[in-house]
């Protein structure tokens, strides 16, 4: 299912930014963009991760972000500067020739500034929070979505259950047009059939196309599916399975039939199948 979801927190002078993407996929696909510092969270971030999703191709991106006025507020260790100085002091006394320290020099020397960017320690659990949170939003964009295809599918069983109450009305004509068509052939021919053996040869004609339990087969499918998509969890492996065996059902019944209307409807249910197949695929 596809979905995405940003979040974002300030830890002193540093913004961690999350971004998940998720794209269909049959199974559970993450990967993981971090900095080099939260590399050791993957194991972490993917089971919280995998807790609440079974299902997509998941990119997941963090970016450490310097505040845009860190810069602003630096401020300088006045202790280091002094020590600095002093350093500085006893070393031209001894030079008196070398040239001063110059502010560049001063700024760029350890410790002169003071550091108030958080260590990495002290940005994990802020890291986690704010997973949590795109987890949250992207859970709820792939609901969204989850939502609009159910519908599609619903509307999908309907049209399916309309054709299938269509095909039984026909089924039930079908023995006697095959009986009308094979009298209007003998007849064309000049050949006197044997009643009795006309019969016989009906009875077996009626035996090998009787799709009826493939008929009542598909409509328990039917009704299994639209109980799958009132659940409240993750239903798209189940829903694969009985794509699965509607497809099996809808190509036998399409072999057996010898309607050529009955062999239509045949194939507009196997459209809408493969419909739901496709529509399956994102769901999770």
């Amino acid at each position: 299912m596809t979905g995405f979801a940003a979040s974002e927190v300030s830890v002193g002078a540093e913004r961690l930014v999350w971004e998940i993407r998720s794209v269909n996929h049959r199974f559970l696909d993450l990967g993981f963009r971090l900095p080099e510092d939260f590399r050791g969270l993957e194991a972490e971030l993917r089971k919280r991760i995998g807790a609440e999703l079974s299902r997509g191709k998941v990119d997941c991106t963090l970016k450490l972000i310097a505040a845009g006025a860190a810069a602003s507020r630096a401020t300088l260790d006045e202790s280091q500067l002094e020590a600095l100085r002093e350093l500085e002091s006893r070393v031209r006394k001894r030079f008196p020739a070398a040239p001063h320290l110059t502010a560049a020099e001063i700024l760029r020397w350890p410790g002169v500034i003071a550091d108030e960017t958080p260590g990495e320690s002290n940005l994990v659990e802020p890291a986690l929070a704010s997973f949590a949170e795109a987890v949250k939003g992207l859970c709820v964009a792939r609901q969204r979505e989850g939502d609009r295809l159910a519908e599609l599918l619903r509307e999908r069983l309907a049209a399916i259950a309309t054709l299938m109450t269509g095909m039984r009305e026909q089924l039930a004509a079908a023995a006697p047009r095959y009986r009308d068509r094979l009298r209007e052939r003998l007849a064309r021919l000049e050949i006197e059939a044997n009643p009795e053996r006309l019969e016989q040869e009906l009875a077996l004609v009626a035996q090998r196309t009787d799709v009826t339990e493939e008929a009542d087969r598909l409509e328990g499918h039917l009704r299994e599916i639209g109980h799958v998509l009132g659940l409240a969890e993750p239903v798209g492996r189940r829903l694969d399975f009985l794509i699965q065996e509607l497809n099996r059902e809808a190509n036998t019944l399409s072999s057996k039939v010898q309607d050529d209307e009955l062999a239509r409807r045949a194939v507009d249910l196997k459209v809408l199948i493969e419909q739901m197949r496709e529509q399956v695929q994102n769901i999770e």
